[in-house]
């Protein structure tokens, strides 16, 4: 398969896509195999995201080959690096579409995934491994895990039934940081919470800002109990230095794609004391938690499929494990000659699909499959370095 080339003299931040174009030949498809393109950042802001969900979908490369495979061929996943840059992502996913393939998988932020969204409009399959994009029902696009509204729904739920009625917000003025504007605002008008929460203080910052006490000055002198941060990566990191610097100790909820064990350890000395994590349901359970058994069977084997990398389950994979299952599932039904309409269709069809994160019904939740009782709520315990969960699914807290 060949794919074409980038047209044009590239800019700087795009040396990287052009040097690498002379592996995107056929010589980059290895002969009996089913290749899939995965479009994440390997390098730049959100590299420990793109790195992680790499990481994953190789350990599920693993699984699938090892059980059989995609119609008698091996599963490849090829890894192509969009640097965190939305128009690197386009750059990429223009030359991957030279191939026609019938699907597509990346990026891993809200930024890339709209910048390649109106390429495949009339196909390939894009399936999104961010949760912070809300594609239209019916659409070539699909997005992973729970939703960043449900996700927000779970912590406000949990912040609300703890006491902290009273709460600030500190976003950054990206696509991440407008859909946790929107997402909260939503949230907050839902009728559990409508006259019980109150967001004194609404805050927001560039991406690339290195400071944000000014902000945290503010929201210390609001009178918030609890913080909205929802960003990822380098912003998220921005944002906890800045709380240890202006010592507020409040809790504070980033996104989950800060819920990796790389960033734990990158950001160890300055980690928020109450730090809240919204996640998906992959991480082990207590007893107290109680999930369809098939969905535990599937976690079951996918932490033994880590284990022999040396891996462990964060939120890398839960935003790739299941869309990597659910993909292949779809290819090892109608066969390694499937149309993006062909895996659009099965996928829409999908009613009991039992994955690491819960059982996806994309007829009732289309283009996700799962909904609000898929997000729960943790913490990072670093002594022990694993995730806590400190909530149900829904984020109703833990006795």
């Amino acid at each position: 398969m060949n794919v074409a080339r980038l047209i044009g003299r590239p800019c700087a931040g795009l040396i990287g896509v052009v040097a690498g174009a002379a592996m995107l030949s056929s010589a980059a498809f290895a002969a009996g195999t089913y290749d899939i393109n995965v479009i994440v950042p390997l390098t730049g802001s959100a590299a420990f995201v793109g790195q992680g969900q790499k990481d994953s979908l190789s350990a599920l490369q693993d699984q699938i080959n090892a059980t059989g495979g995609i119609g008698g061929e091996k599963l490849n996943f090829i890894f192509r690096d969009d640097q965190t840059q939305p128009q690197v992502a386009v750059q990429l996913a223009s030359q991957v579409l030279g191939s026609r393939p019938s699907v597509v998988m990346g990026s891993s932020l809200v930024a890339m995934c709209l910048a390649m969204a109106p390429l495949m409009t009339n196909g390939p399959l894009q399936y999104c491994l961010s949760p912070g994009i809300h594609p239209k029902a019916g659409s070539y696009v699909f997005s992973t895990s729970s939703s960043s509204t449900d996700q927000i729904a779970a912590v406000i739920r949990y912040f609300r039934m703890k006491g902290w009625t009273k709460i600030a917000s500190l976003m950054t003025t990206d696509a991440s940081g407008q859909d946790g504007d929107r997402s909260l605002a939503g949230v907050l008008q839902y009728p559990e919470n409508k006259g019980k929460m109150q967001l004194l203080i609404k805050e927001h910052f560039n991406p690339s800002d290195v400071s944000v006490a000014a902000q945290i000055a503010r929201i210390k002198g609001s009178g918030a109990q609890a913080i909205v941060a929802w960003t990822t990566g380098a912003p998220a990191a921005t944002v906890f230095r800045g709380m240890a610097q202006e010592g507020v100790d409040l809790p504070v909820a980033p996104t989950s794609g800060n819920q990796t064990f790389a960033a734990m350890k990158q950001w160890q000395s300055f980690l928020p004391k109450q730090l809240i994590l919204s996640s998906a349901l992959y991480p082990p359970h207590p007893p107290s938690v109680k999930l369809d058994p098939r969905v535990d069977s599937a976690q079951q084997a996918m932490y033994a499929t880590l284990k022999k990398r040396g891996l462990k389950a964060d939120n890398m994979v839960g935003t790739s494990w299941d869309a990597g299952l659910i993909v292949a599932s779809a290819l090892r039904k109608l066969g390694t000659s499937a149309t993006a309409a062909q895996l659009r269709q099965y996928i829409d069809g999908l009613t009991d699909f039992p994955g690491v994160d819960g059982i996806y019904n994309f007829k009732k939740y289309p283009q996700r499959g799962v909904g609000a009782d898929a997000a729960t709520v943790t913490t990072y315990d670093a002594k022990t370095q694993s995730w806590v969960w400190l909530a149900q699914p829904g984020g109703a807290p833990l006795n």
